[in-house]
């Protein structure tokens, strides 16, 4: 005899609760994640008042409400003392009828409880509670939440600080390819004025665009098209200066153009390969770039039959000896970990008289990379 199947509740109430916190506290998460706003806390102050149920509550940097929730808003004007009684006191500070006056009849607003917001040891503003009267386990509560708030605060600034370092390293990055290239192409250019003006223009125009790529101000992610484009325009240049010296074979597999990497992350790779691979070498060389699929990855490889390099030489390159770096191997390969871990740093394979192999592996999807 078979007995009919009936749904039940999956956990306790006090495990239904704890799924709701949650996932109140994830609905103010991706705000906050933005840094302390008016816009980021417009958009999270409804979630954090449902997390500590309480009729009203205010956000607010250090001199002014930011945003405000529920029912009292003309307590908003409030808000301002409040914080700056806070940051006196450098904790949370609870606030009775006497500090919170209010004529209207039947408001729910009759105390408050702020904590600060803090950021690297360093106040930035306060999450206030408004309620009916005080209680010890809304001042708990209040001051939980504001301590959550500032960790996500904190990693806002993290990310903050991770992309103004990448944009850093870009710039140093570009210091260091433009000078050696910006005057050997001009003069391989200058070259072609008299002889044949039509290859001159064509050339001038490239590195039109190559620079316009290379210097460009915004987003320090592109994709692998876009690179491989400005490579294109970087070894026209070159073969200008070196004419049949240097000889180039390219191999892309279609299916990876469209994946995203790190502004710049090929082209210093190439540079290396022309300037000390070939550059030193009688009767020029090979350069061969190849791109293609490999499951979750897009594999790059920049190889050269130049003359190679010392191997203790290039790990104190991509360890950051700037003296050693000349076109930014370290660079790049601090950029790649930056964005996708360790394990995605660059594999350099050379030895003296060997050319050199340089293989990036690059991650078709991954967490905050995007163009």
């Amino acid at each position: 005899m078979s007995r009919a199947w009936r749904r039940t509740h999956l956990g306790t109430e006090a495990d239904r609760a704890t799924f709701r916190t949650l996932h109140t506290a994830s609905l103010a998460s991706p705000a906050l994640r933005e840094g302390l706003t008016t816009a980021s806390a417009e958009r999270s102050v409804r979630h954090l008042r449902a997390l500590l149920g309480t009729p009203a509550l205010a956000v607010t940097d250090t001199a002014r409400p930011l945003a405000w929730d529920g029912s009292g808003q003309h307590h908003e004007e409030q808000a301002a003392a409040l914080t700056t009684a806070t940051l006196e006191a450098g904790g949370t500070r609870s606030f009775d009828r006497s500090e919170l006056r209010c004529a209207e009849p039947g408001c729910p607003v009759r105390t408050a409880i702020a904590s600060p917001l803090v950021v690297e040891e360093r106040v930035v503003g306060t999450l206030q509670a408004f309620a009916p009267y005080p209680t010890a386990g809304l001042a708990r509560a209040t001051d939980e939440v504001a301590r959550w708030v500032s960790g996500q605060l904190e990693l806002a600034e993290l990310d903050a600080s991770r992309t103004r370092l990448m944009e850093a390293e870009v710039r140093a990055l570009r210091a260091q390819i433009s000078p050696h290239f910006i005057y050997n192409s001009l003069g391989a250019i200058a070259s072609f004025v008299r002889t044949d003006p039509d290859r001159a223009r064509e050339l001038l125009l490239e590195f039109a665009d190559f620079t316009r790529y290379s210097f460009r101000r915004h987003g320090e992610y592109t994709t692998l098209a876009e690179e491989l484009r400005s490579v294109e325009r970087y070894l026209l240049l070159e073969e200008a200066r070196f004419g049949d010296r240097l000889r180039v074979t390219l191999h892309v597999a279609p299916e990876v153009l469209p994946v995203v990497v790190p502004f710049l992350c090929v082209q210093p790779l190439v540079e290396n390969a022309v300037r000390h691979g070939l550059e030193g070498r009688d009767g020029g060389g090979h350069i061969r770039i190849s791109a293609r699929d490999q499951g979750q990855e897009a594999v790059i490889e920049v190889e050269d039959d130049g003359i190679g390099e010392d191997p203790e030489k290039v790990r104190r390159a991509l360890a950051g000896d700037a003296a050693l770096d000349s076109v930014g191997l370290g660079n790049v390969d601090a950029r790649l970990r930056n964005a996708y871990g360790d394990e995605h740093g660059l594999v350099v394979e050379t030895a003296p008289g060997a050319g050199t192999r340089v293989v990036v592996r690059v991650p078709k999807f991954a967490p905050g990379v995007q163009v």
